[in-house]
């Protein structure tokens, strides 16, 4: 992949980073990364499972026709129809007939019923709750004018941790946080914070460096964590400038950068310390391509954030599995497990394991057929040889 990068600058010549940049041809190998990788390919057809669950679940009779589940398919993100999605994930969907010569409907399993039921009592618990209103918050925060259209925030309802009634229920549960709005076109419905927490304006890099410096004050420098995948190469020239890039000062995600000049480096550190603060407030700390594009547009950013993924692989890692693009906060994961195991990152992980075993039964059956079909080959084989040696000892 070939982009520009800038040069280093001299240690007295800091400030002009925060003015300008200056460019150099570069090119960066893209490397891949197989435990990232892995992190996003194990929750292959997890959300599209859950959506497909609570939609089951929302139903009076707890029962979907499977032609009800075919027409849901865009919204679901099915990557099948509807009927064979719930026959290939056997350990979680249930599909049958009420009456004979009736439409086909899905269900689910009692295991399915058992997860789906603690994954409640997750999002239940008085601390979770408030966690997820928390995070909730500071993406609002985020947004600096306190407000996001519903269908941004929808973007980020799993990724973010919230339950799937989190309009209704965890936004009318903290009446003092969110209130719902128009604005200039009373068609968009928004969600909105309703004041500063000035409790919360406080970013995970800030708090980290809180901890390590006794003389912590909002803008001084913060280096941002850096891990690269095996094999990277990194130019020297561009490890110079990292260095100087790294030693400018860190302004926090929750002001608003919009002021410095957009072609700063300075502009740029606070785009990569948005990002970083935004895949920090994910429960899995990743989030698709597309999300983060569309939260960009709407804020302004035009194409700082798809420059932040380019420029910062240290940072940020993008995955192409499971037929999307992810973006992965590195520092997150060591090889492919979560530093962090948020409770409901647990659940999921139930949920995939009970997905494997509708797998490992698919093969067990392949194999029992298989077996089945050479037993019989091998045995109409021993049947016409038999025939044929009665016949020539009759002749």
């Amino acid at each position: 992949m070939a982009f520009h990068l800038k040069t280093a600058v001299k240690p007295h010549h800091r400030h002009l980073l925060l003015l300008r940049r200056t460019f150099i041809a570069a090119k960066i190998k893209w490397v891949r990364d197989p435990y990232l990788d892995e992190v996003v390919s194990k929750e292959k057809n997890l959300k599209p499972l859950l959506a497909l669950k609570n939609l089951i679940i929302s139903a009076p009779s707890k029962t979907l026709p499977t032609a009800v589940a075919a027409v849901n398919k865009p919204h679901l993100r099915l990557p099948t129809t509807a009927h064979n999605f719930s026959h290939e994930y056997s350990s979680v969907f249930r599909v049958f007939q009420p009456k004979a010569l009736s439409t086909p409907h899905v269900r689910l399993t009692p295991q399915a019923v058992a997860l789906h039921n603690e994954e409640l009592a997750v999002h239940a618990s008085p601390e979770r709750r408030q966690e997820a209103a928390e995070r909730l918050a500071k993406l609002l925060m985020l947004a600096g004018a306190r407000r996001l259209p519903l269908r941004i925030v929808d973007c980020f309802r799993y990724d973010l941790g919230l339950p799937d009634n989190y309009i209704t229920g965890l936004c009318c549960d903290f009446p003092e946080y969110f209130q719902i709005c128009t604005g200039n076109n009373p068609e968009i419905l928004n969600l909105e914070l309703i004041s500063w927490r000035e409790s919360l304006a406080f970013s995970v890099m800030e708090k980290r460096a809180m901890n390590t410096s006794s003389d912590f004050r909002k803008g001084m420098r913060i280096a941002f964590p850096m891990y690269f995948s095996r094999g990277f190469d990194l130019k020297e020239k561009v490890k110079d400038w990292l260095d100087e890039w790294q030693n400018l000062p860190y302004i926090s995600p929750y002001e608003n950068g919009f002021h410095l000049n957009p072609n700063s480096d300075q502009a740029e550190k606070w785009a990569v310390a948005v990002l970083h603060e935004l895949l920090s407030l994910m429960v899995s700390k990743k989030t698709e391509r597309e999300n983060i594009f569309c939260l960009g547009e709407y804020l302004g950013f035009g194409s700082r954030l798809k420059k932040a993924l380019v420029r910062y692989t240290g940072i940020f890692y993008v995955s192409n599995k499971i037929r999307t693009q992810t973006v992965v906060l590195r520092e997150a994961y060591r090889k492919d497990f979560l530093i962090e195991n948020h409770p409901l990152m647990g659940m999921r992980h139930r949920y995939i394991h009970l997905m494997n075993k509708s797998k490992k039964r698919r093969r067990y059956q392949n194999a029992d057929f298989l077996n089945k079909s050479n037993l019989d080959c091998k045995l109409g084989n021993q049947t016409v040889s038999h025939g044929r040696r009665v016949i020539e000892r009759a002749g």
